[in-house]
C-alpha cells in the first residue's frame, strides 16, 4: 500500500487548509494512521493519530486546531488545520502502521507554508 499526500500550499496566518492522504489500498490495512510534520532543522513531530476503532490522539500543538478524519470508502485520511500559525510551516506527512509484519509506511510529504 502506498500513501500520497496533497493539499499543502501557502496560507496566511489564521487561515485553514485541509490535507488529504490517499491510500492505494484499504485504510483497514493499517492498525493506526496519523499525521506528522517536520520543520527545517527539526525532528519529525507527531500531530494526530487514529486507530481503526476511531480512537484518536492529538499532540498538544494540534489540540483544538487540527482534526484528523477518514473516509474509508475513498481510502482517504484528512487533516483539517485551522487557525494556522507561522510556526506551523513544515512538510506534512501521513503515516500508516500495521503491527503484523511491522509495516510502517510514509507518504512523500506536502509542504505547508504559513506566511503573510
Amino acid at each position: 500500500v502506498q500513501l500520497v499526500e496533497s493539499g499543502g500550499g501557502l496560507v496566511q496566518p489564521g487561515g485553514s487548509l485541509r490535507l488529504s492522504c490517499v491510500a492505494s489500498g484499504s485504510l483497514f490495512s493499517f492498525n493506526t494512521m496519523g499525521w506528522y510534520r517536520q520543520a527545517p532543522g527539526e525532528q519529525r513531530e507527531l500531530l494526530a493519530v487514529q486507530n481503526n476503532f476511531g480512537g484518536t490522539h492529538y499532540a498538544d500543538s494540534a489540540k483544538g486546531r487540527f482534526y484528523i478524519s477518514k473516509d474509508n470508502a475513498k481510502n482517504t485520511m484528512y487533516l483539517q488545520m485551522n487557525s494556522l500559525r507561522v510556526e506551523d510551516t513544515a512538510v506534512y506527512y501521513c503515516n500508516g502502521y500495521r503491527s503484523r509484519g511491522g509495516i510502517n509506511i510514509w507518504g512523500q510529504g506536502t509542504q505547508v507554508t504559513v506566511s503573510s
